[in-house]
């Protein structure tokens, strides 16, 4: 049996404190959360404040050396130095910023102006409820339940039956709820599942007795893997046909709530804007959406004075230490930001003249090292980061993939041999689709060499159904 008993041991841990963890929040926060970072610190930190460009620290300066010692100076004076060199950065990030042409700032306004907050489904569908002229309350209530059950595609997510025994209300009355919800737009909305869905809209559509409404109410499952001559051969009729119903179907709405959906209306301020300068790509950072920050002039001056207890001061002390090193950390992840943006439009440049089939391999190892820092601050800092380009607005964790050799000794990037499986694609008899591993002998024959499972992998990644899926019967 072991001995029991007190012992003592002495171990070396490595522990971020709390600065450093603030340092790595500002340099992976996105501008928006960064600005919720920055509005937070000025609540709790008086010495902060929002800066006005025609203020300066230095007109607030005590002159008399008798209202501060030595120590209070000091500080004062590398407060005051950092100060100006953040203003200094600040106004040479916002003489880059604005230097657009009166077109392109055109422009910019015009697409700041056309954001709009888009339409839920839901306010869609109660706007319709209210315009229904419904005379029966406890109808009118049960639809704005059923609204509320609506998961992202439209569907209930719930059956009826199910809702009836959970929330007491009579099935009969959840019914006719479901009949009002189902006649309002989009078609198809309030349906319990894919088949309802389109069965609602063929019918709208006048197709009650069409093939495509058996084949869908009947043979759901082996239209979805298009198995159109077993169903010609089940149904008796000429596989032609089979294809013209299924062409037909797909032009229906498998989801009524895709429209709604708000990510179809994502807008992104890049943070980083790619502009030609002198015949050279420069990255130049967007501060438009950044609150410029100072530490106060009245606690500056609160500190300079002898009258102040030594509580005040050392409270002061603290506040602007606290602000000091917040600015700092902002000033630091601009910066940060900007080198790493150098180094990729170093690497990249053949994407900036041609497009992304031109995309070059590239890690944040390589980035890392030539930025001088860790691989980490690489991937924080590019994390929810996005840049625009002559070519669109990009996240920049885009331009860092692997890639693979040719046969020339050339590298391509994933992003160029997707690209490349793309174009094969689209150029494919429709009767005889190229399955991965003609597809992987054809990139061969390009001097790309990827397996065949990697060709499905990519496939996948491009949102592109198998051969099987896209041979086409018409």
């Amino acid at each position: 049996m072991a001995d029991q008993g007190l012992y003592q041991t002495q171990t070396q841990k490595l522990a971020i404190g709390p600065q450093m963890q603030q340092s790595l929040q500002i340099l992976q926060a996105p501008t928006l959360e960064l600005r919720q970072i920055i509005q937070q610190e000025i609540e709790i930190n008086p010495v902060l404040e929002l800066e006005a460009p025609e203020v300066s620290l230095d007109d607030a300066v005590p002159d008399d050396p008798d209202d501060r010692d030595g120590g209070d100076r000091d500080e004062l004076d590398v407060m005051s130095q950092m100060d100006e060199e953040w203003r200094e950065y600040w106004a040479q990030s916002r003489m880059q910023t604005t230097n657009r042409s009166a077109e392109d700032q055109e422009r910019w306004q015009f697409l700041m102006d056309s954001i709009v907050a888009p339409t839920t489904l839901q306010e869609h569908l109660v706007t319709q409820l209210r315009t229904a002229e419904i005379a029966n309350a406890t109808l009118v209530t049960n639809v704005e339940f059923l609204i509320g059950s609506l998961d992202d595609r439209g569907f209930l997510n719930s059956s009826v039956e199910d809702m009836s025994l959970l929330q007491g209300i009579p099935i009969d009355d959840l019914h006719a709820a479901k009949a009002v919800l189902m006649s309002f737009d989009p078609v198809g909305v309030g349906s319990d599942d894919l088949r309802e869905c389109l069965i609602v809209q063929l019918e709208r559509l006048g197709k009650k007795h069409s093939l495509a409404h058996r084949l869908v109410e009947q043979h759901l499952e082996d239209l979805a893997n298009k198995r159109y001559p077993i169903l010609a051969r089940k149904l008796g009729v000429p596989l032609e046909q089979v294809s013209r119903a299924a062409d037909f179907i797909s032009t229906l709405d498998p989801r009524p709530a895709s429209r709604f959906n708000p990510s179809s209306n994502n807008y992104v301020s890049p943070d980083i804007i790619v502009e030609r300068q002198g015949g050279d790509w420069v990255p130049v950072m967007n501060n438009d959406d950044l609150p410029s920050l100072r530490l106060s002039n009245a606690y500056k001056d609160l500190l300079g004075q002898a009258s102040s207890s030594g509580e005040v001061r050392n409270y002061i002390r603290d506040k602007i230490r606290s602000g000091k090193f917040l600015i700092r950390s902002i000033h630091q992840r601009q910066q940060t930001i900007h080198k790493i943006a150098t180094q990729i439009l170093a690497h990249q440049r053949e994407f900036l003249e041609k497009g992304t089939s031109f995309l070059r391999p590239l890690n944040m190892a390589q980035v890392a090292d030539e930025v001088g820092v860790h691989e980490t601050t690489v991937s924080r800092a590019i994390s929810g980061k996005y840049m625009a380009t002559p070519y669109g607005v990009f996240e920049l964790k885009f331009f860092f993939s692997h890639g693979v050799k040719t046969d020339s000794g050339e590298d391509l990037s994933n992003t160029s041999v997707k690209n490349a499986i793309a174009d094969l694609i689209k150029t494919e008899a429709k009767a005889k689709p190229l399955s991965d591993d003609k597809l992987a002998k054809l990139l061969d024959k390009q001097g790309i060499k990827v397996a065949r499972r990697t060709v499905a992998k990519y496939r996948e990644a491009l949102g592109i159904l198998p051969s099987h899926l896209r041979k086409s019967f018409s």
